[in-house]
């Protein structure tokens, strides 16, 4: 399996995130802990980030998504137990 540098980065800052401050907080304090720990290493990225979605060359809604790294990596924060499914289809490739 190839690896990502970009990916890894990413991966270890959320891990640090949790590392330090647990489970059970609300989201947006994981957001905020994040973009903290992405900066602290760096790491480009845009907070709560407009993304068109396009149809067959035709821009059909923009999507907000948390966080936006280096403009290539889709952060989508979740704090649950277990990920419902909608969660998941959120976050698939179009």
């Amino acid at each position: 399996m190839n690896s990502d540098p970009l990916t890894e980065s990413i991966i270890g800052a959320a891990i640090e995130v949790h590392r330090v401050l647990g489970p059970g907080l609300q989201e947006s304090i994981y957001e905020e802990a994040l973009c903290v720990e992405l900066e602290l290493r760096g790491i480009a990225f845009q907070r709560q980030a407009e993304v068109d979605v396009t149809y067959k060359g035709h821009v059909i809604k923009g999507m907000r998504v948390d966080i936006l790294v280096a403009g290539q990596v889709i952060v989508e924060l979740k704090s649950v137990s277990s990920l419902p499914d909608v969660a998941t289809a959120q976050v698939l490739p179009t």
